[in-house]
């Protein structure tokens, strides 16, 4: 019997400006790379246009990172919710904490609760915190509930009750009195077992806010990657291209062996087995006929990456989309991390500058994920990947306020109308200053497909000055413009890092996103960061995370038990226990096969406290709170009662889609890191590339460069063209098809064998 092909994976991170997306060639064996511009008003328009580009006809697998679930939180454009609690506690997600955002400002606005008051209901019920049902409630209270709230028309509900978390049974008892609803429930014994009743509500609330949203938005990608992705209605990825190059330079569609010096990968097989092919996910029906444009595409299949760093399946999604809130800005973490372990750096901060925001995070060693935030000023205790995030990005738009001081963002000109030079904006961004600085080559963006219009920015922000009555040069704008976002960026930098006890000394600045490469050196050198990597394809490092990123689930029980000698083991068996029976359910209820790594551990603090430290689970655990809390806070009480208060299981499942096929690739890495290989050993043949020695006798270009007030002549390198091992010196600027890097004077860089760029700062 003919084996039908394997389906091609594809990962697509959309962001503000650019929709990014990386997949394995299944002719070739390469991975390659495109850039769309996205479509904020509906992020499946620019996703369909780009798998009709690359999968036409095809059969695929999309692991999609998305900010849907950002976006309608900061725009407030969530579906109509109710919310049912016990009652007298209808108020407790409006009162929320004594905690003031602003300590000082008497006449601050409160952020208004994403459920009104009228949609907010009581129900007379108790359940005590060791868990016994004091009152249940009653049947004809339920059924009348169930009326009160048909009344609104809310298109989900949220339920959360005091306690649920000890006994979920009177949560139970609502939720199945209004399932004749019809509407989503987001139940909170469910969603987050864990004590805390206002953050364990607002969680609920947000995720009943987002879940017709997200549901329609996944529901409608699928519908529409299935219906509009036919066999000849595109483009074939040999001939992707949108402007005069196409594959010849790779268009839009570049190989990543261009940008990283790989020969020798389509010499290797990747392993046809896959967690992922295995998934039975639920799927609209492949239509048989064919019409005069092609035949439908095979059904798709769509995963969606979460804000703890791992992919999980589409109806786990839409069932949960609160964990999907930082989802885009995990990959670029999962991504940094693995380019820098390739490159012998393992404590890095990962440092990602798109079109709209800026994303930070530090990573000592692994990967760790916080157990709180919050997202558009409200409180959301999932696991999350610890990411800081400011408004400053290439799209930033540039301001003089009322007093006359020169302002960036966070209003960002996005991907419409976008920067001036890109033909449409009309009010200068930081991509317009980088290109005034000569930072930016013209001709060489996006590979050249795409010219930036300097005549129109040099004009426009011209007549931008004069029209505000600055007595700046463009030089003098420009480069105000770069120090002001630079400031910025900075201080996000200063808060994962100097705020939280960690010396960026210590760290390696790893620069990613379209615009990270053109500012990682100015702040590295801010902050007397060391080294600054730029991985390979940094523009799209976030969609390389997606696609070497492990199918993860996360689980949650509060305990509060008090210790001071003696940690129960016992006791903590049995509850890790049921938390790993309960996630080898979920992963065999979707398809997964292998066996998945548990990682355990709990939240601790001494007794008085109100906040604890996360901590692996050893047989040390007292003596590694007080080590960490004396690190942490700079005292520790010996002796003093402790209380272990929730328990957290990690469970993650190895993609043999990365791994297998990483370590078939480069045998001396570790090929049980996920994803390590897939972004380091795609590196080898370089040195070996007889027709890279004739590249390299060519001696590049140089421009004149604005550095610190002064132009100097700069030489401009394509990254094709970097000897792998040689070391070269700054001034320089490093264009490849998704980003530019900027190398200050007197600073030495280098590309290594895992095709990182390697700035040495100091």
């Amino acid at each position: 019997m003919r084996r039908s092909p394997q389906p091609l994976r594809i990962a697509i991170d959309t962001g503000g400006t650019f929709t990014d997306c990386v997949w394995i060639d299944p002719a070739t064996r390469r991975l390659r790379m495109l850039k769309v511009f996205s479509t904020p008003a509906d992020p499946s328009h620019a996703i369909v246009e780009a798998l009709r580009k690359i999968a036409p006809g095809q059969n695929f697998i999309l692991l999609h990172g998305t900010t849907v679930g950002t976006n309608t939180l900061l725009e407030r454009k969530g579906a109509p919710a109710a919310l049912v609690t016990t009652a007298g506690f209808e108020d407790a997600i409006e009162i929320g904490r004594q905690a003031r955002p602003k300590l000082y400002d008497f006449f601050f606005d409160r952020i208004e609760p994403l459920v009104p008051r009228d949609q907010r209901f009581g129900v007379n019920e108790r359940t005590s915190s060791d868990g016994q049902v004091l009152a249940a409630p009653a049947p004809e209270e339920l059924r009348a509930l169930a009326a009160r709230i048909q009344a609104k028309h809310p298109q989900s509900i949220a339920i959360s009750l005091l306690f649920s978390f000890a006994n979920p049974q009177n949560e139970n008892a609502v939720a199945e009195a209004l399932r004749s609803l019809a509407v989503p429930l987001s139940i909170s014994h469910q969603i987050l077992p864990e004590f805390r009743e206002y953050e364990r509500t607002s969680t609920v609330v947000i995720n009943a806010y987002l879940q017709p949203v997200m549901q329609r938005y996944l529901e409608n990608l699928e519908a529409r990657s299935r219906r509009d992705i036919r066999v000849g209605a595109g483009d074939s990825p040999a001939c992707v291209g949108v402007g005069r190059s196409g594959m010849a330079r790779f268009g839009v569609a570049q190989r990543f062996s261009a940008a990283s010096g790989v020969q020798n990968v389509e010499e290797r097989r990747f392993s046809a087995a896959s967690g992922i092919q295995n998934v039975e996910e639920r799927r609209f029906s492949a239509a048989k006929s064919a019409n005069k444009e092609g035949a439908l595409a095979p059904a798709p299949r769509i995963f969606v990456m979460q804000s703890s760093g791992g992919i999980t399946a589409l109806s786990a999604a839409a069932r949960e989309p609160v964990r999907t809130v930082l989802s885009g800005p995990a990959g670029g973490v999962v991504g940094a991390a693995a380019a820098a372990r390739a490159s012998g750096f393992d404590h890095i901060i990962a440092f990602d500058m798109g079109g709209t925001s800026t994303d930070v995070s530090l990573v000592e060693g692994e990967i760790k994920t916080a157990a709180d935030g919050r997202i558009a000023g409200f409180p959301v205790r999932v696991p999350m990947l610890d990411i800081h995030t400011v408004g400053a990005g290439g799209g930033s738009l540039a301001r003089f306020d009322a007093a006359g001081a020169l302002r960036v963002g966070p209003e960002s000109a996005g991907a419409d109308p976008g920067p001036i030079c890109y033909g449409r904006g009309t009010q200068p961004t930081v991509t317009d200053a980088n290109l005034l600085l000569g930072r930016l080559d013209p001709a060489r963006f996006l590979g050249g497909d795409f010219t930036l219009d300097l005549d129109r920015a040099r004009r426009i922000t011209a007549e931008f000055l004069k029209r505000h009555q600055s007595r700046l040069t463009l030089d003098q704008f420009a480069a105000g413009v770069i120090r002001v976002v630079n400031a910025t960026m900075e201080k996000a930098i200063r808060v994962v890092s100097i705020e939280r006890g960690r010396d960026p000394r210590h760290f390696a600045l790893v620069a990613f996103g379209g615009a990270g490469g053109l500012h990682a050196c100015a702040l590295a050198e801010a902050l007397s960061i060391p080294h600054v990597i730029v991985p390979a394809l940094p523009g799209a490092l976030s969609a390389l995370g997606i696609l070497a990123s492990d199918v993860v689930k996360d689980y949650s029980h509060t305990v509060l038990w008090r210790t001071s000698k003696e940690v129960p083991h016992a006791q903590l068996t049995r509850e890790f226990s049921v938390l790993e029976n309960t996630a080898a359910r979920d992963f065999s209820s979707e398809g997964w096969q292998g066996t998945p790594h548990y990682r355990r551990s709990a939240d601790l603090r001494y007794r008085g406290q109100g906040y604890e430290l996360n901590l692996p689970l050893t047989k040390n655990l007292l003596r590694d709170f007080e080590r960490e809390h004396q690190r942490r806070y700079g005292y520790a009480h010996h002796g003093r009662e402790v209380e272990i208060v929730t328990l957290r299981l990690r469970a993650a499942l190895k993609s043999k889609a990365t791994s297998g096929a990483a370590a078939a690739l480069v045998r001396q890495l570790d090929a049980e890191r996920a994803g390590t290989a897939a972004l380091a050993s795609l590196s080898r043949a370089k040195s070996r590339d007889p027709g890279r020695a004739k590249l390299g006798s060519i001696s590049p270009p140089k421009v004149p460069v604005l550095f610190d007030g002064k132009k100097l002549e700069t030489q401009i390198y394509s990254r094709d063209d970097l000897h792998l091992g040689k070391k070269y010196s700054g001034p320089a600027v490093i264009t490849e098809y998704s980003a530019t890097t900027v190398i200050p004077p007197g600073k030495r860089f280098r590309l290594d064998r895992a095709s990182s760029l390697i700035v040495t700062i100091s």
